[in-house]
């Protein structure tokens, strides 16, 4: 995806962490950017997983 379409696509929140400057950034302050980021991912990961597994049920009880 290009950084203009995940600009256009996602909220306002997102979008702004998108376009922070990180050179104005300390070592400390990326490293712990880089830990809530990954701790997010996880966390959305699982989201998916779980809305994939609703999914599937949901199919199967309609079949």
């Amino acid at each position: 995806m290009m950084e203009e379409e995940i600009r256009t696509s996602l909220g306002s929140a997102l979008r702004d962490l998108v376009a922070e400057d990180l050179a104005l950034m300390s070592l400390d302050d990326l490293s712990l950017r880089v830990e809530v980021l990954q701790a997010e991912i996880e966390r959305a990961l699982a989201m998916i997983e779980s809305k994939k597994g609703s999914h599937s049920d949901a199919e199967a009880l309609f079949k």
